[in-house]
């Protein structure tokens, strides 16, 4: 599969764990990352990544040059959901792809994602896109009145006309209006993908459950025990039973409160669930940290991509220590060698 994603230098061990769980389990796969700034740029190229092609933010600023007035008007993470539909844009374009698909650089594979791709075919899809899955209770109709039913996570693009009609659309709608604010038809790059499929023709709504577990819907699953493959844990579903092996996580609001602690934040209160997730994630992430600083990157525990102060604020020094379940904290010395 082609994929691209976008990440800074405060990314980059995430975004380095996701290019290696693309090499360990995908046979075939070419993955375009944008750098979002000069270390993560000069971090990327010195890692020599075979099947990535990295490319400078300044290439996309080139060819949209509306992207540097964007670029100081909307928070950092404004910024990166505004260009979201220029980056798949962009590598159709520019590297002729008959399709691209982007990714958020804090997921992680499990298993090949060929499994994916062999669904959008069956579809004859030209545009996919991946639902939350949210269930029916209170809360969660809360969180898809205010997220969309659609997560920008997981998105297909093939080069048909058709499909491009829909990039272009959702690319001039974000040029307008990407911003963190809760609106009924409006929230960052997101809520957009509501109205695909009134729109345009060819999109499909991923099916399988192991594309796109993640924090908000981990509650309606349990680790059955087994795995396939010897790496993609099996979840089932409470409701129905039915079996299916995690081809990605999301690893959406992990907080670090301390160089030695992280809240994961997992949303469920199973530790037998959470750990055949979380721990080789997090010892992927203290195994990559522990080479950057070799190269001398270095992570702030405290960060936030707000741009209004207050909101930064409770960020950083209040909502990181947020915490459900004891289970989701984690000792990170356990997983340092």
């Amino acid at each position: 599969m082609v994929f691209c994603t976008l990440f800074d230098s405060f990314y980059l061990d995430k975004g380095l764990a996701l290019y290696r769980s693309l090499e360990k389990n995908c046979k075939h796969f070419k993955i375009y990352i944008y750098a979002f700034d000069d270390k993560a740029y000069k971090v990327l190229k010195s890692h020599n990544l075979t099947n990535a092609v990295i490319i400078p933010e300044i290439e996309l600023e080139h060819e949209y040059p509306i992207l540097k007035k964007l670029k100081e008007e909307r928070s950092k993470a404004e910024f990166s959901w505004t260009c979201t539909p220029v980056s798949i844009e962009y590598v159709l374009n520019k590297y002729g792809e008959d399709n691209c698909t982007y990714i958020d650089a804090d997921l992680y594979f499990f298993m090949d994602a060929d499994i994916l791709l062999e669904e959008i075919k069956a579809a004859n899809a030209n545009i996919v896109i991946t639902p939350h899955r949210f269930t029916d209770s209170a809360k969660d109709r809360h969180l898809l009145s205010r997220s969309g039913k659609y997560c920008v996570e997981f998105n297909y693009f093939d080069n048909t006309d058709n499909s491009r009609q829909a990039l272009t659309w959702w690319k001039e709608r974000c040029f307008e209006w990407c911003y963190h604010i809760y609106e009924k038809d409006r929230m960052g790059d997101q809520k957009y993908l509501e109205s695909f499929p009134s729109l345009f023709n060819g999109v499909h709504e991923l099916q399988n459950l192991g594309g796109g577990v993640a924090p908000w819907n981990l509650k309606q699953y349990e680790y059955t025990g087994k795995k396939e493959h010897d790496s993609a844990p099996i979840m089932r579903e409470r409701a129905t039973g039915r079996e299916f092996p995690v081809v990605f996580y999301h690893f959406q609001s992990m907080r670090y409160i301390s160089e030695n602690y992280i809240i994961v934040r997992s949303e469920t209160h199973s530790k037998q669930t959470k750990d055949v997730l979380y721990r080789p994630y997090l010892q992927e992430l203290e195994d990559i940290r522990h080479e950057l600083k070799g190269e001398g990157v270095t992570f702030p525990v405290t960060q936030s991509y707000a741009s209004n102060p207050l909101i930064k604020f409770v960020q950083k020094y209040i909502l990181r220590f947020k915490m459900k379940s004891l289970s989701d904290l984690y000792n990170l010395r356990q997983f340092r060698r």
